[in-house]
């Protein structure tokens, strides 16, 4: 059974464009142009993705209707945006986004990046019942959840991802282009400024201070290490 798609964009040209494209490479597709209609449809319709254009227009722009379908929902969103800048990026990771899509995009690399997020969400759950802890930081892989200080950190999907491999590497230094294959896909193995955002995020949720990170150490050019003395 193909994977279900829910394209959400105020331009019907988009809605069209998008859909064809996927659709030709098997996906099924349902659409929405309000952000409003697009919480409808998820809940009736239980989509598998959803692309979703940041700058809707009117009522709930991209960034509230994705903190309102993390509400209720674990559903991988990728972000549809003519916006490049970190902020923004940063601004949809904190409210739960996936993945981004730059406007104006190709049909290659829409699929490529869709068929990586859904790859992703089709991974298995770990077996594992390891508990890693780093300081005051605690990763409990078989229950997926993460602690400072006993208390509870909200990551999205992509979010743990990294911080779950550079859990099983800890102290050693992971290769920029291996943590980016590993999470990611392959087709991200070079995307560098994307996975610095990341970790800067990262960072503002588990350190005391993000600007002198006691974790999540950066080696310029190289990688990045989760330090754990302990371990």
């Amino acid at each position: 059974m193909a994977d279900r798609i829910l394209v959400v964009d105020d331009e019907p040209r988009i809605v069209r464009l998008v859909s064809a494209v996927l659709k030709a490479v098997g996906y099924e597709v349902i659409a929405a142009t309000s952000g409003e209609e697009a919480i409808e449809k998820l809940a009736l319709e239980q989509p598998h993705l959803v692309l979703l254009d940041i700058l809707l227009e009117p009522g709930m722009d991209g960034y509230e209707v994705c903190r309102r379908i993390r509400s209720f929902s674990s559903v991988p969103i990728v972000m549809l945006t003519a916006k490049a800048q970190e902020e923004d990026l940063l601004r949809g990771f904190e409210v739960g986004a996936d993945d981004y899509v730059t406007k104006p995009f190709s049909a290659k690399e829409l699929v490529a990046r869709v068929r990586a997020v859904l790859r992703r969400a089709h991974r298995p759950e770990d077996a594992l019942t390891t508990v890693v802890t780093c300081g005051d930081l605690q990763i409990d892989f078989a229950r997926r959840c993460v602690t400072v200080r006993g208390q509870r950190v909200s990551l999205t999907r992509t979010e743990y991802a990294v911080l779950h491999h550079l859990a099983i590497h800890r102290n050693k230094v992971v290769l920029h282009q291996e943590l980016l294959t590993a999470v990611w896909g392959p087709e991200y193995r070079d995307d560098l400024e994307y996975l610095r955002a990341y970790i800067r995020h990262l960072r503002r949720k588990i350190e005391d201070d993000p600007s002198s990170p006691r974790y999540l150490i950066n080696y310029p050019g190289v990688g990045y290490m989760l330090a754990c003395p302990e371990a």
